[in-house]
């Protein structure tokens, strides 16, 4: 009986002998087979690394919801950026040993719907659309609660990606925090200044009191500067901010703030 160059004979044990002589090496796979190899690999690496960072920012979030964070990335970045001098300074406070001008400031500042969306004001970006359509500049709609993930666990920067991530941990600490916890977060750890994070060092820095001591001038003058803390100086006001300021503080009239309840 003729046999293939591939057939294997029984040598009357049951056993077969090797189909490659000893020292030998087996032929190489087909090209397409290698590439589904690599494929495959790369497709669980990505899957694996996925449902790593889903539920990583899930479980960070629950934990930020009761811990205050050590830092965040824009800390360290500027860190880096600064190294060698004196660093940053920051210092979390507890909603109760804050001034409710604060909030009430900051509300009147940077989303005065707060209380009322669920973490993305789609009024406040249509507005901003349609302005920009007329050919007024693209002005920002950030909420608190965006502005809050951003802060807190975001890089700096500007991209499709990165807006991704901010509207995925934003829509987390909607789902997960209270409101509170939300307004809380975001006073303690927006920039105040270059090095001055939080708002324990931007009332020492700027007015040389404790958080629970500043004023209703004294806060809107520091929510007035957040668009641009690195620019601006709560503790020495341009003509621009003093205005900025007396506009906010007539807005935060009509937010009625106890600490125990931001949004009652």
């Amino acid at each position: 009986m003729d046999r293939g160059p591939d057939d294997t004979i029984d040598d009357g044990n049951g056993l077969a002998p090797p189909r490659h002589p000893p020292g030998s090496q087996p032929p190489p796979l087909p090209a397409g087979k290698r590439r589904y190899g690599v494929i495959r690999t790369l497709w669980h690496w990505t899957l694996s690394l996925s449902v790593a960072a889903f539920v990583g920012s899930i479980l960070i979030v629950v934990v930020n919801a009761v811990i205050p964070p050590p830092a965040t990335p824009l800390m360290l970045l500027r860190g880096v950026e600064h190294a060698g001098e004196a660093g940053f300074r920051w210092r979390w406070r507890s909603m109760d040993r804050i001034s409710p001008h604060v909030f009430r400031a900051v509300l009147a500042a940077e989303d005065a719907r707060f209380c009322e969306h669920s973490g993305f004001d789609f009024k406040a970006i249509e507005k901003a659309w349609k302005e920009h359509q007329r050919g007024d500049g693209l002005r920002g709609a950030s909420t608190i609660s965006q502005q809050t993930a951003k802060n807190l666990y975001l890089w700096p920067g500007r991209s499709y990606v990165r807006k991704g991530v901010e509207a995925w941990f934003t829509f987390l600490i909607e789902l997960i925090w209270t409101k509170d916890r939300i307004l809380e977060t975001y006073v303690n750890v927006v920039e105040w200044g270059t090095g001055i994070y939080g708002i324990t060092a931007a009332a020492r820095h700027h007015f040389k009191k404790e958080p629970d001591k500043l004023t209703p001038r004294e806060a809107a003058l520091l929510a007035a500067t957040l668009p641009n803390p690195r620019r601006w100086s709560a503790g020495r006001p341009s003509g621009y901010i003093n205005r900025r300021a007396g506009t906010i503080q007539a807005r935060m009239r009509s937010f009625k703030i106890r600490n125990e309840d931001i949004c009652s």
